[in-house]
């Protein structure tokens, strides 16, 4: 493999990784951030009460997007696998 693939491979697999974590990392942003104003509207600072919330976000965030993620990792799987086979 010459080091302009494996420089090619490194920067699809990071890219990889922002496009598949981002989904979750926005929900939980805007869901703390949602609830952060409501309890400085509220004036209740209690810190537990925004992860609750987050998770049950975050968990119906990652079961919407579970196809778009698979999908995503097959191809990208699909794709390492050839560029393997075509090595060898």
């Amino acid at each position: 493999m010459l080091p302009g693939e494996v420089g090619d491979l490194l920067r699809e697999t990071v890219f990889l990784i922002l496009k598949l974590s981002s989904p979750l990392l926005l929900t939980g942003l805007v869901v703390g951030v949602a609830i952060s104003l409501v309890q400085a509207l509220i004036q209740v600072q209690e810190q537990t009460l925004t992860f609750v919330p987050k998770l049950f976000a975050i968990f119906a965030c990652l079961i919407l997007c579970m196809g778009f993620m698979a999908n995503t990792l097959m191809r990208f799987t699909e794709h390492l696998f050839m560029m393997i086979t075509k090595l060898g």
